[in-house]
């Protein structure tokens, strides 16, 4: 046993060694966008509808309904009838509905955007409009120092900064 004691004094007085990476990451961005012009538009087309009871169109003629355009880019129009009781003095119902449709717009019309402002759209019968944004003073700088500056910009901007710290140990 007495032989072993120095050894295992002399193990008790080396130094340790321990492996240990590490990693240490620094991310600094910035993101800034503008938002864009849209417009949706919806052509809409001549519809009719009749409906009732102890009615009846008078001189045998046909219910009402749509006339053909004069033209491929005009709407249809609606088509007059005269309607008169089936028999009188009898209770009756008559709804009728129309709905003159759009004409289509000539090739080259349509919407008009300049610096993010939509300055006209297509007038048909159902428009959504969204303006753009407009970048005005957006700016986002990061030095060298890792130092964000982001200043704001006019309306339908966004400007995003970020710094990330992350750190890993194996």
């Amino acid at each position: 046993m007495k032989k072993f004691l120095p050894i295992v004094m002399l193990l008790m007085t080396a130094p340790l060694t321990a492996k240990a990476d590490l990693v240490h990451k620094l991310t600094t961005s910035t993101q800034l966008s503008v938002d864009g012009a849209a417009t949706v538009a919806t052509r809409l087309g001549s519809t009719y509808s009749s409906s009732g009871n102890n009615i009846s169109v008078a001189d045998s003629a046909d219910f009402g309904g749509l006339t053909a355009p004069a033209s491929a880019t005009a709407a249809a129009t609606m088509k007059q009838t005269d309607y008169e009781l089936t028999t009188a003095g009898s209770a009756y119902s008559f709804s009728e509905s129309f709905t003159y449709g759009d004409a289509v717009a000539p090739i080259g019309t349509g919407v008009d955007v300049a610096a993010g402002v939509v300055a006209d759209m297509p007038a048909f019968g159902s428009v959504t409009t969204q303006s753009g944004g407009v970048a005005g003073t957006l700016a986002g700088t990061i030095t060298s120092a890792g130092v964000m500056t982001i200043t704001a910009g006019g309306a339908g901007t966004d400007a995003t900064g970020q710094f990330v710290s992350e750190l890993t140990v194996n």
